[in-house]
């Protein structure tokens, strides 16, 4: 489907290592490189500042996406039109609606070639544009490089690693996504109380009164946030961890700790978690 036209150059930012990582990596390979991210309006605050420093360092604009005729078409707006239906593993509207349908309206019918992060040691594939003018691009698998080479680009571009990491979140999308672990709930109450409580807002009967939706599966944050049921996530998650350990000693402590690696979702989203 190419035409005469020059094709585009898009490289989609999710907050994330590994696209951040890609973005030095292509930045004097390909100077006419677009950088999009598709901006949900519930991200976490250090993923904001996070991008909001990428920019810099790139010297150009990072290009928000989820706008519409003007206006913006962020998760509230979506979830009304949803009747109140959370999306899950199984919905995932949000995916759908608010990363890959802005991406493909910024495109429209131009021939691009777009730049996704997956790395050479990953064995994953991912939810990324079907349309014949996107065609995907594999940087770091073509040239094999591994979570260390991503790492190390970021340690020497000056950016490091995105900063939710240090209080144990281990990817990036909005501060409620359905693919976090239990544990990572019960950090994100410790870290932004506010956020846990907005999520727990969210957790009510759909618009037929007959369903309530729940982030957690069956389990509400109500119930998840009372104390004997946090101390009993956080015994479990160190006894997987302890686990972990003695089924793979050859791992870093950082991979044990629960790092990235550990818990990147073979069914997610490359255009949001990379």
């Amino acid at each position: 489907m190419k035409t005469n036209q020059q094709p585009r150059h898009i490289l989609s930012l999710s907050g994330g290592k590994d696209s951040a990582a890609l973005a030095f990596y292509m930045r004097d390979r390909v100077p006419e490189m677009e950088y999009v991210f598709h901006d949900t309006g519930k991200e976490l605050p250090e993923t904001i500042a996070y991008l909001g420093r990428l920019e810099a360092l790139l010297g150009k604009p990072i290009h928000k996406s989820t706008v519409e005729n003007g206006d913006f078409i962020g998760f509230d707006q979506l979830l009304k039109i949803y009747g109140g239906m959370l999306p899950s593993s199984h919905r995932r509207w949000c995916t759908r609606k608010m990363k890959l349908v802005p991406f493909e309206r910024f495109i429209g019918n131009e021939f691009c070639y777009n730049y996704v992060g997956l790395r050479a040691d990953e064995n994953r594939d991912g939810y990324i544009s079907q349309k014949p003018n996107i065609v995907p691009v594999y940087p770091f698998r073509e040239d094999g490089l591994i979570k260390a080479d991503i790492e190390r680009i970021l340690e020497e571009s000056g950016l490091g690693m995105p900063p939710y990491t240090e209080w144990g979140r281990t990817r990036s999308g909005c501060f409620f996504c359905f693919y976090q672990q239990k544990i990572e709930w019960v950090r994100l109450k410790a870290a932004h109380p506010d956020l846990f409580e907005e999520a727990k807002a969210y957790e009510k009967p759909g618009k037929n009164a007959i369903t309530t939706f729940y982030w957690c599966g069956n389990e509400p944050l109500a119930e998840l946030e009372k104390p004997e049921r946090m101390a009993q996530i956080i015994r479990e998650h160190e006894v997987a961890k302890e686990r972990a350990r003695r089924n793979a000693p050859n791992k870093t402590l950082l991979n044990i700790l629960g790092g990235v690696d550990d818990y990147e979702e073979k069914t997610g989203c490359l255009i949001c978690q990379i």
